[in-house]
């Protein structure tokens, strides 16, 4: 059956046999040298809309043995014939045809393993196994340390909140020398609010002290009127809750983001996604639904906790769940926004495709320039999340119609395929993401997730978790976390509050990672920090331990460099012309080379 649960069909021709499945997918066979020849047809499923695309590849003990052209709607199958003598392990192999999961319906069509004589039983299913946990830094500590981002955006004349981000233990008393006119920090909470009257760029130097200790880190504050300097963090509900959030859930987040500490490392969103909306009143004003009730209320509750709203619409006359939108309502939906006090919003494409089915490049533009002129004629400071799954390469313009981030892909889930596809694809994006504008490869999908139902842990493994972090942080991407922070464990918590880890995502330069070497198992990546400094990422893609070695000359270094392993938080030495460790299948060394 297909993915959907239909009979396999590919340009109109229904096969009885088969493995239905989605892009990026993969299927692991152990063949103990017992096989002779793989054969298939492979195709698109006819159930997929028009732009679902898929690729096919045969891969035979880590080598790529055959592939298939990108495959669409309505082709006839691709035909694979391939030799497996003395081979061990198989591994069909679906990928997305460069554009995105989206209706990538695959279908693998009457497949057939060869085997010698009475040695069909010797033919099973790989798994993959058992790896120990990889050691990461336990990141709460009794001594304080700020993490502020040490860029913040902000338009001058509007209402400015900011929680000073600290952990440590104790009562923490905050100080600060050089704030700009017009703000005033609460000494006990670290809480800065006030308005900015005028355009400046002016860097501000933030104390902390305790009993444990003291530290302070500048914040270079820039009112000319441009969010998100650097990549936002915080929380959203849809990974969790989907259609079951309510406002007591949100008000429980927010506390959790405190309770759990992530707030202390810079998670300060917590952003409603889809169902909280009502009807239109008479004057056509959207209000919200029997599940939220007062959304003012909730604004001010999350503000007095110094954490900020986020909420959810799009362009479309509803949303992705059938809600109320904002198509001919946007000016009046964003006055409304900025009255209840909202900080962020997320605007999904969905139902817009019933205004424009067809859009060029202009179509892709037009709903998004409206809704964020709308949000700028406002009078607050409300981050723009573009939520339009890539196309039209949105990297390419989505900072011109005023957005602070956007989507490049379609929606993850949290298994290997989904998320190594969303996360290794970024490598093109890079020249997109910059100070104020960000390439957004979806939320994190780490801890217990449920999508409505009851919470289960991520079927990453950890090493795919250290990798899932680690990926977006080099790609500069926002770090929104979408797991039932009721229910935190020690790991993931300590994988969400590394302030090293965290600090190469925010970093000041605001440049992107890039994808430097690679082979067909092993990926390198760099990424350049303020200061002159290097990250870089050893990633293992495959399915056996591999060695990678990082050649210094690759990205133009010479001579002896410290280097500091940053997920153990700790300096592995001083090295020579090259680096080279040895890492688990899909797991990720994360370096920094001072």
């Amino acid at each position: 059956m297909s993915v959907s649960g239909n009979h396999l069909s590919v340009a109109g021709t229904v096969y009885p046999m088969g493995l239905g499945t989605h892009a990026n997918g993969l299927f692991m066979i152990n063949l103990h040298g017992k096989a002779t020849e793989f054969t298939s047809d492979c195709g698109l499923d006819d159930e997929a809309t028009s732009n679902g695309s898929v690729e096919f590849e045969i891969v035979v003990d880590g080598q790529m043995k055959a592939h298939s052209p990108v495959m669409r709607k309505g082709m006839a199958p691709y035909h694979f014939d391939v030799a497996l003598t003395n081979s061990h392990l198989l591994s069909l192999v679906v990928t997305d045809g460069g554009d995105g999961i989206d209706n990538d319906h695959a279908d693998w069509l009457n497949p057939e393993i060869m085997t010698l004589t009475d040695s069909a039983g010797s033919i099973s299913t790989y798994k993959p196994p058992a790896l120990p946990v990889p050691q990461i830094a336990n990141n709460l500590r009794s001594n304080p340390e700020l993490h502020n981002a040490l860029l913040f955006g902000c338009s001058p004349k509007v209402p400015f909140e900011y929680r000073i981000p600290c952990s440590g233990a104790g009562v923490l008393h905050f100080s600060a020398k050089n704030l700009p006119n017009g703000l005033f920090l609460n000494p006990k909470t670290g809480i800065i609010t006030g308005v900015i009257h005028n355009k400046i760029i002016q860097e501000s130097e933030l104390f902390v002290q305790s009993k444990f200790g003291t530290d302070h880190r500048i914040m270079t504050i820039n009112s000319h009127g441009l969010l998100c300097l650097t990549p936002p963090m915080g929380w959203n509900s849809w990974n969790v809750w989907a259609g079951a959030v309510d406002g007591q859930k949100m008000r429980d987040a927010a506390t959790e983001l405190r309770k759990s500490r992530l707030a202390d490392f810079g998670y300060n969103f917590v952003n409603i996604d889809d169902t909280w909306e009502g009807n239109r009143d008479s004057n056509g004003n959207i209000t919200t639904n029997k599940k939220f009730g007062d959304m003012k209320s909730l604004a001010d509750s999350i503000h007095s906790m110094g954490l900020k709203l986020g909420i959810y619409s799009g362009p479309g006359p509803t949303t992705c769940a059938g809600y109320p939108a904002s198509y001919q309502h946007e000016q009046q939906d964003a006055n409304t926004y900025a009255k209840w006090g909202i900080d962020y919003l997320k605007y999904d494409w969905c139902s817009y495709s019933e205004i424009d089915p067809h859009p060029d490049l202009n179509g892709y533009k037009k709903p998004y320039i409206l809704m964020g002129r709308c949000l700028k004629n406002t009078d607050r400071d409300i981050v723009f999340s573009l939520c339009q799954y890539g196309m039209g390469n949105v990297w390419n313009w989505g900072r011109s119609v005023g957005g602070n981030l956007w989507r490049t892909t379609g929606d993850i889930n949290d298994s290997w395929g989904a998320m190594s596809a969303n996360g290794f694809g970024g490598s093109k994006w890079a020249k997109g993401a910059g100070h104020g504008g960000w390439n957004d490869p979806d939320m994190l999908v780490v801890g217990k997730l449920g999508w409505g139902s009851h919470p289960k842990p991520t079927k990453l493994t950890p090493n795919e978790q250290v990798t899932h972090i680690s990926l977006w942080s080099m790609l500069a991407a926002p770090l929104i976390i979408g797991c039932d922070l009721t229910q935190l464990d020690s790991f993931t918590l300590n994988l969400l509050t590394n302030p090293e880890v965290i600090d190469v995502d925010q970093d000041p330069l605001g440049k992107a990672g890039t994808r430097l070497e690679t082979d067909n198992q092993t990926e390198i990546w760099t990424k350049p920090l303020a200061g002159g400094h290097l990250a870089v990422a050893l990633f293992n893609r495959g399915e056996t331990s591999a060695k990678v070695n990082f050649d210094f000359k690759w990205a133009g270094l010479t001579g002896k460099h410290k280097i500091r392993n940053l997920w153990t938080r700790k300096s592995i030495g001083q090295f020579s012309n090259h680096f080279s460790c040895i890492i688990p299948r899909h797991g990720c060394e994360l370096v920094k080379i001072f």
